[in-house]
């Protein structure tokens, strides 16, 4: 499932072709996605401007003018692709890449079609349909049930070692489950916290109360946000479905330190260890145990 960077990375990308602008129809294919679509979506969409694009979490927020907000999960396969207005050159069946037209039928995953003003086309395609859409108040946007309990941005100014520490105090779960709880910190995945804890020499079998404490807290949100805004640079990382809104793939898997590198030799110098995997709560951890403590 795509994890922050990625979601970043997307929204970085359709920026340019949304904000500012109008749309001027959505041809809508199926009446739901991961949940049902809301109540007439298409026609509510229609001729609205795009005021601003923001990420809440794993979240694309799309505020509109009328003051409502389209909220975006990806899901696992979800993605956005541009078609610029000159686009001339047919797609390969079953995917549309940049500069293709989308074609009236579009492709089999093809489930929603944005048509802007300017002749710029938009498709969301999600093969696995485990994206969703919903249109909101920008009134209730905090009360939305998927974003009330969201922890603090880990690249925003709410977000420090202190406010990491007090999150973590008292808890007994291991650190790798407090921090994929999307209470203590909104964003974070599997992949991500793995290289934090990495980067932060902390292993994800001490308990999270264990790394309450000034210093390792300090590290550890210092790490988080090192890790995170190395991948967004990157591209994100391409692992599974995930492309760019231009069908270029990111490619910051290849400068992972942990994951998914059972066996080979830790990274950091001087350490010597061999990179281990165990599963916790159903997830793959991949770390050191001679460096990470």
């Amino acid at each position: 499932m795509p994890e922050l960077p990625e979601v970043e990375t997307v929204r970085r990308g359709l920026a340019p072709a949304l904000e500012g602008r109008r749309i001027a129809r959505v041809l809508q294919r199926r009446p739901d996605l991961r949940y049902p679509l809301p109540e007439r979506f298409a026609e509510r969409l229609a001729g609205r401007r795009v005021e601003r694009l923001d990420r809440r979490a794993k979240y694309i927020l799309a505020r509109l003018e009328g003051d409502e907000v389209l909220l975006v999960h990806l899901g696992m396969s979800g993605r956005f692709t541009i078609h610029a207005p000159d686009a001339a050159a047919p797609a390969a069946p079953g995917r549309f890449h940049h500069g293709a037209t989308a074609g009236a039928g579009g492709a089999p995953h093809d489930h929603i079609v944005f048509d802007m003003e300017d002749g710029t086309r938009i498709v969301y395609s999600d093969h696995r349909r485990f994206g969703f859409m919903d249109l909101i108040a920008g009134g209730a946007l905090d009360a939305n049930r998927h974003l009330k309990d969201l922890g603090p941005e880990p690249l925003g100014n709410e977000f420090s070692a202190a406010v990491l520490g007090d999150r973590l105090k008292g808890r007994r779960a291991p650190i790798k489950a407090a921090l994929l709880d999307q209470r203590t910190v909104a964003g974070l995945g599997n992949i991500y916290v793995c290289e934090a804890l990495h980067r932060a020499g902390v292993s994800p079998n001490r308990a999270a109360s264990g790394v309450a404490g000034p210093l390792r807290a300090e590290r550890l949100a210092r790490a988080i946000r090192d890790v995170l805004t190395d991948a967004i640079a990157a591209g994100g990382s391409t692992l599974r479905d995930y492309a760019h809104t231009d069908g270029e793939l990111g490619y910051f898997q290849h400068a992972f330190a942990v994951y998914d590198r059972k066996g080979e030799p830790c990274s950091k110098p001087g350490c010597g260890g061999t990179v281990r995997r165990v599963v916790q709560s159903g997830r793959s951890t991949f770390y050191c145990p001679q460096c990470q403590r």
